[in-house]
């Protein structure tokens, strides 16, 4: 073959290989460690940290009446952080009444001292092993947080947060914990065909096989702490706090801005403390103006 000929092959091998790595997905970035929080991406079966730089500030302190809630969560993120034992914890409850708020008020009273906020959506439970393994050298202290957590029946994310929390041989390193927030306890759907396979013996009830598998992915987490829907005088005193916060002095509280923020909750159907803060923007936005 003439020198000719090998550099016409050579050329057509680069064109092949250039429409090649075309095809190819993008190469995924480094992780910026630097970021106090990241979520979890996925594109093309890979997967990489996205960092999340532009954080939504909330304190321990925003968090109005569950201060039993905060209080459990507070000591259990602070033993994680300063290297006690510290347990994964399933968060439960009403909508808006502060889950999610809490986990991102741990990470603004512990982001100093080390701790880290990963977020994972239930859609890339399955890549927890391999989010693990990212973690397991690093010096910080990770959350891993799942947030409006729920299964159907068959979904492969079940079965991988199932074993990550306990159940594989691998062990989880020291430095990450699950934090999940869900609107019912027990996170796989119920049926009230499930109870059909209880049996009575000896005077007790045993839980069919169904009923056992369904509870046992609740049970792996540590620590339970339930939210509950907030009475009106709480709800009012939510909207007082955060008035205060965008600026509108509770000297002007009057009978008017009473009535409007239950008005407010009325057309939301929810007393909340999601809803105390939008009406409390709401108002705060039409008194500047």
């Amino acid at each position: 073959m003439s020198p000719a000929d090998l550099e016409r092959l050579a050329q057509r091998a680069e064109q092949l290989m250039s429409r090649f790595e075309a095809l190819l997905p993008p190469a995924v970035p480094a992780p910026d460690w630097s970021a106090l929080a990241q979520r979890w991406r996925t594109r093309q079966g890979r997967g990489w940290l996205e960092p999340l730089h532009n954080l939504q500030p909330i304190h321990l302190s925003d968090l109005q009446d569950v201060d039993d809630q905060k209080l459990r969560v507070d000591v259990n993120t602070r033993q994680f952080v300063r290297g006690g034992r510290a347990n994964n914890v399933l968060l439960t409850g009403a909508r808006g009444t502060g889950k999610s708020s809490l986990v991102r008020a741990v990470l603004t009273e512990y982001a100093a001292e080390g701790l880290r906020v990963i977020e994972v959506d239930k859609s890339d439970l399955t890549d927890l092993p391999d989010i693990v393994d990212l973690l397991r050298a690093r010096p910080e202290k990770f959350i891993l947080f799942c947030d409006d957590l729920s299964f159907d029946d068959g979904e492969p994310g079940y079965k991988a947060l199932k074993s990550v929390l306990d159940g594989s041989f691998a062990a989880v390193p020291e430095n990450v914990l699950i934090y999940a927030t869900s609107n019912r306890r027990h996170l796989m759907p119920e049926y009230f065909s499930d109870n059909e396979q209880t049996r009575h013996g000896d005077g007790e009830l045993h839980p069919g096989e169904a009923v056992e598998e369904k509870v046992s992915l609740s049970d792996r987490f540590g620590l339970w702490v339930s939210f509950y829907s907030f009475n009106q005088d709480a709800y009012l005193q939510i909207v007082q706090h955060w008035l205060q916060v965008f600026g509108v002095s509770l000297a002007d509280w009057d009978a008017e801005i009473r009535r409007e923020a239950l008005q407010w909750s009325m057309m939301r159907a929810s007393r909340s403390g999601r809803v105390a803060w939008q009406f409390a923007r709401d108002y705060a936005g039409r008194a500047s103006l």
